[in-house]
């Protein structure tokens, strides 16, 4: 079993030795290291370089999430294709061995896995990582959803179809919707468990969901998020992190953190929903560069997890 592994990276070279060291304790021991760096300026490259990761350059202002996928993909070697954000890490050792798995029905084109947060997660992001990866794993799943932070693609396929360039994000969304009109199944392995490093200002969640509503608008055309949503997806929201953060005797020390992210989240989104921005270099700096930085109980396995050496 062996496969290539695609990191998308700028400036992770606080987070990027973990992840390497969390690949070279895999089952799956043969794994092709491709890293497609958009124009750090710290040590990220030479990290890389130190595990034998192949480097793909590309200039911040040519930066796209579909593009920098693109150019990983078309330097990978194998038909089994992993993809992974710099500042996630496996959990377990067998993360790459049941991302891949699936791979064995001929009609499967795509899966991903679990993903959770860190002490530096927010609580709301928490709750979003719970509702978006349950605990339970979906082997054909019959709707489009995926995350490319964690993620691995027949490249076959790909080669048919590649990632949307033009889009300011989701586009794995982009690519599993055609990939399911295509008759190619998606699976969502729970096994396969990463944990994403994220420590967002208010100013960076809002560009998130701004630019990923800028993206599925493009995607679902027919697609509407008005002012009415806004309030009450914020309010519900809201209430339903307050009443589990309350049952976890926390509220008291996340409700402005619950506030101030649900806001810029749904604020966010019912920005980019009305808008249609021309892309340029001030919004790539805006998006790709800033200036600043009730959950399920997770089950146990048999296997051991990683224990990593960095902190």
């Amino acid at each position: 079993m062996n496969c290539s592994l695609v990191i998308r990276a700028y400036n992770e070279a606080r987070h990027l030795p973990r992840l390497l060291e969390g690949v070279c304790q895999q089952t799956v021991k043969d794994v092709e290291l491709i890293l497609v760096d958009s124009g750090s300026t710290d040590n990220t490259v030479k990290i890389a370089e130190s595990y034998g990761a192949k480097i793909i350059h590309i200039q911040p202002a040519d930066f796209t999430f579909g593009r920098s996928l693109n150019l990983g993909m078309s330097a990978a070697t194998r038909q089994l294709v992993a993809i992974a954000s710099a500042h996630v890490y496996p959990v377990y050792p067998d993360w790459l061995e049941k991302l891949i798995e699936p791979f064995a029905d001929p009609a499967l084109g795509l899966s991903y896995g679990k993903q959770r947060g860190t002490d530096t997660s927010k609580y709301s992001e928490h709750q979003v990582f719970a509702r978006w990866f349950p605990e339970n794993s979906q082997p054909r799943q019959n709707q489009p959803f995926c995350n490319n932070a964690n993620a691995a693609v027949r490249r076959s396929a790909w080669e048919k179809h590649p990632y949307d360039e033009t889009l300011t994000g989701l586009e794995d969304l982009s690519w599993a919707v055609w990939a399911q009109s295509q008759g190619y199944g998606i699976s969502y392995i729970a096994e396969a468990e990463i944990i994403h490093i994220h420590n967002e200002t208010p100013k960076g969640v809002f560009n998130r969901y701004r630019r990923e509503a800028m993206a599925f608008k493009r995607i679902y055309p027919e697609a509407h998020f008005n002012i009415y949503d806004f309030f009450r997806m914020t309010t519900s929201n809201i209430a339903n992190d307050a009443f589990h953060a309350a049952r976890e005797r926390v509220l008291h020390r996340v409700w402005d953190e619950i506030c101030w992210f649900r806001f810029n989240q749904f604020w966010g989104t019912y920005q980019g929903y009305r808008q249609s921005a021309e892309w340029t270099w001030n919004l790539r700096q805006t998006f790709y560069y800033p200036r600043g930085t009730a959950i399920e109980e997770t089950p146990n396995r048999e296997v051991e997890p990683i224990r990593y050496n960095y902190k």
